[in-house]
């Protein structure tokens, strides 16, 4: 299973919950590149830019997805390359999580420098993200809107969402 949206809807939090709910491993693919990498995601992007966090993106989540069921939190992007998208869709359940960009920014104020949201108002800059994003999201598998929900409600749907649709 994959978890998509917005920085700040929740993938690694939820990601968790669900993983436990269902009794899989969880695999944060940010944490799961600075271990590749060797470095923070904003030193590999500052130093190597952001086509070789892609390239690591891409590596990593085909060794997950080709290996036992798991539930993955990618960064936010992770459905932006055409063939991953069609790879992940044809060999995961791929989940949304929507969330109001303003929202999302509440939740990531005082959270580490995200890469794709410094220099600028978080929440401009996470509309303008969902605006170029949210088709991709939307072919996910299904959704849950997190803006009302604890994590923990996110989490449930998200089980149900597997068991009723993945196979779990």
């Amino acid at each position: 299973m994959i978890l998509v949206g917005l920085p700040g809807s929740g993938k690694s939090t939820v990601g968790r919950l669900a993983a436990g709910a269902l009794g899989a491993p969880f695999v944060d693919l940010d944490l799961a590149i600075e271990r590749r990498a060797g470095k923070s995601v904003q030193r590999l992007f500052a130093e190597d830019g952001e086509s070789a966090f892609r390239a690591l993106e891409s590596a990593l989540g085909a060794e997950v997805l080709a290996g036992p069921p798991a539930v993955l939190a990618p960064g936010g992007g992770f459905l932006l390359d055409p063939g991953r998208r069609s790879r992940a869709l044809k060999t995961a359940l791929i989940v949304y999580l929507k969330t109001a960009p303003a929202v999302a920014a509440t939740r990531l104020a005082g959270a580490a420098a995200r890469p794709l949201l410094e220099g600028d108002d978080a929440t401009q800059r996470l509309r303008r993200l969902l605006t170029q994003r949210e088709a991709l999201y939307l072919e996910a598998h299904g959704k849950v809107t997190t803006d009302a929900l604890t994590p923990s409600a996110v989490a449930a749907a998200v089980a149900a969402l597997a068991r009723q649709r993945g196979g779990w």
